[in-house]
């Protein structure tokens, strides 16, 4: 796997274009083309009593989106990245779905770019839907936000989010999906880290020896994600954690200072993940680090 080209819908909300300049650096990789992605809310220009359909407003909307994009655009082609703009009318989340796959793009990138309030969750109700929904790899980006830390509010800028990439891994498909995405990051991740959670549910009720057994099973798992990094050219260490899975791999990201996280997501049991939300989708929600999530196939 490999990211040649990304889809980036955008509300224009403050700090937008400092999350695009974050992406800049995958050039180095393989980066060729960002696709702009603006949805005309539907509400905004459709019927209304006695109007009809405002189509000088859609035309006036249209035209700002243009405008701001092709300011967006000369930093792109500045950088040698080729760039293409759509703005369209509907509804956001089928909108970026459709356009995601219309384009055939490598990656989405979705979520606020900042969040300085009192709320937990760093992920919105059409975030949630997206990263749920989304066939692709969906980045939930996370520019400036506000978090709690041992009693304090502590405010984060994340940049070169590329940078020390931790990879939590459950072994599934889509584990080794984003271990394969973690490889092409060649030339762009100083280091890299991968961890595995000894979850509550599985260490529940277990003796000693088979606890043993898992853990020295997990380690050597661990061991070979790591030689397959360092072969791609990407230094790498291990973490085993234990415990609340969403809550261990937010406390390893932040011992080890790590720039994002990246997961897998296994799309099973859809009804049970949208609304209780799956490992991977608390980690988006709770973790102040931008997330990276790979869906199965």
């Amino acid at each position: 796997m490999k990211i040649e080209k990304i889809l980036f819908p955008t509300k224009f909300r403050e700090l937008a274009f400092n999350a695009l300049e974050q992406l800049v650096v995958l050039k180095k990789t393989e980066l060729k083309e960002i696709v702009f992605l603006y949805v005309i809310p539907r509400e905004e220009v459709g019927f209304v009593p006695y109007g009809g359909y405002l189509k000088d407003e859609e035309e006036r909307i249209r035209e700002e989106a243009r405008i701001r994009f092709e300011d967006w655009q000369k930093s792109l082609s500045a950088e040698g990245i080729d760039s293409k703009i759509i703005i369209e009318v509907g509804s956001p989340v089928p909108n970026i779905l459709a356009a995601s796959e219309r384009e055939k793009v490598d990656l989405v990138v979705v979520g606020r770019k900042k969040k300085i309030s009192p709320e937990m969750s760093f992920v919105g109700s059409h975030t949630l839907q997206l990263i749920t929904r989304s066939k692709i790899p969906a980045l939930v980006s996370k520019y400036m936000v506000q978090f709690d830390s041992n009693g304090e509010s502590v405010t984060r800028v994340n940049k070169e989010i590329f940078k020390r990439p931790l990879l939590a891994s459950d072994w599934s498909e889509p584990s080794e999906r984003a271990l394969n995405l973690l490889m092409s990051f060649k030339g762009v991740a100083e280091k890299a880290f991968v961890c595995h959670v000894v979850g509550v549910k599985i260490s529940k009720g277990l003796d000693k020896s088979e606890l043993y057994r898992i853990e020295k099973e997990s380690k050597e798992r661990l061991q070979s994600y790591c030689e397959r990094l360092k072969s791609a050219g990407i230094d790498a260490e291990t973490h085993l954690g234990a415990g609340k899975t969403p809550l261990e791999i937010i406390r390893i990201s932040r011992e080890i200072e790590a720039s994002m996280i990246i997961m897998g997501t296994t799309g099973k049991d859809h009804l049970h993940e949208l609304v209780l939300g799956s490992n991977s989708h608390r980690v988006a929600q709770m973790s102040e680090l931008p997330t990276l999530l790979v869906p199965q196939i």
